[in-house]
């Protein structure tokens, strides 16, 4: 296991090492809405004052999300180092091809870490060999998603033993029927929600727990006072209360990723289309990974797992056409070079794992 975790939004590494500017890229290497929530000017007092933990977040929260309870926290991060503790020590499944952060963090907690490959998630005994299972879904970054059935045999079958099926909804914003959060409260089942995605507000830190109240007062008391910042607090509230703008975000989402997903499949690519980001499988992904970073274009690229292809992962463009044409030729051109021999190969970053 890596011990460097790495994410998409390194823009910055991407302007030391092609020696563009920052204002000079498209950086499509997140799954973070481009076009997120209007955050309006904050009351003072928002800054001014220490967080109120009974500022009514929390009910907002669960009747957003159609739990039962809620608990705020510092981005599903703060869930992810502070949760595992809290379990019993035990075999935990977690996705070689997922989001990075837990297999290290069970790890520390004293859990023994059992790396499952995309094959393994199509097997209706996945659970039979696992005391606990984490399952994001939809997946970042192979765009996989498996029904409510699915799931809701694993977590019997993992909470009969007393186990725990940890559930990763980020990107459930956009296909919100097929959460399992009105759930949350039965034990054994823990569902994470965050603002950072669908909301387009990764910088604000803010997510949420979903889960039976005996687990959320335990977390709670491990992270203790003011866990999310006031205006942190003041936005979430905000947007989880915005239910036009949410209609029209989802809507919107959707045509951008069937848009993107076309525009990659007629340059000759396969992707696998989300509405929040596309997964580009390729056996030249490194080679297109730097042909559109020579463009000013950054996309996230990931190593191949045991057996696969390595990938690309492309966030949607802002909504305006003129990003959108960037992407279009730069596409145009990096596949074009490739195909024609123009192979000078890039240098992977150490620790390539999905965000």
């Amino acid at each position: 296991m890596s011990t460097t975790i790495r994410h998409g939004g390194d823009l910055l590494a991407a302007v030391r090492r092609f020696e563009r500017p920052a204002e000079d890229w498209l950086d499509l290497s997140t799954g973070i809405n481009p076009d997120g929530y209007p955050v309006p000017a904050l009351p003072a007092d928002a800054w001014q004052r220490l967080p109120q933990d009974d500022d009514g977040l929390a009910g907002l929260a669960a009747q957003a999300y159609g739990a039962p309870s809620a608990l705020p926290v510092a981005g599903s991060q703060a869930a992810i180092r502070n949760l595992p503790p809290l379990l019993k020590p035990g075999r935990v499944g977690v996705a070689t091809q997922g989001y990075s952060e837990y297999a290290p963090a069970f790890a520390r907690a004293g859990h023994e870490i059992v790396p499952l490959a995309e094959p393994d998630f199509a097997r209706a005994d996945l659970a039979a060999r696992l005391d606990h299972l984490v399952v994001v879904n939809p997946n970042n970054p192979t765009g996989r998603t498996l029904p409510p059935g699915t799931l809701l045999a694993w977590h019997a079958e993992l909470a009969a033993r007393g186990g725990t099926l940890v559930l990763d909804e980020a990107f459930m914003d956009c296909t919100p029927a097929l959460s399992l959060a009105a759930l949350a409260e039965r034990p054994g089942l823990v569902v994470l929600r965050s603002l950072g995605k669908f909301y387009g507000l990764a910088g604000v830190r803010c997510g949420f727990v979903l889960a039976e109240p005996a687990l959320l007062a335990a977390l709670a008391g491990q992270l203790g006072h003011w866990t999310v910042a006031g205006p942190a607090r003041a936005v979430a509230r905000l947007a989880l209360a915005d239910h036009a703008w949410q209609a029209a975000t989802r809507e919107h989402l959707a045509q951008a990723g069937t848009r993107l997903e076309a525009m990659l499949r007629q340059h000759g690519l396969a992707p696998v289309g989300r509405p929040l980001f596309s997964w580009v499988p390729h056996a030249d992904a490194v080679l297109l990974h730097d042909a559109l970073a020579r463009q000013g274009v950054w996309t996230r690229l990931f190593d191949a797992p045991a057996g696969g292809l390595p990938s690309l992962r492309l966030g949607l463009p802002p909504a305006r056409e003129a990003a959108w044409q960037r992407l279009d030729e730069a596409l145009a051109h990096a596949c074009a070079a490739i195909s024609t021999g123009d192979r000078r190969p890039a240098t992977l970053p150490a620790g390539n794992l999905p965000d």
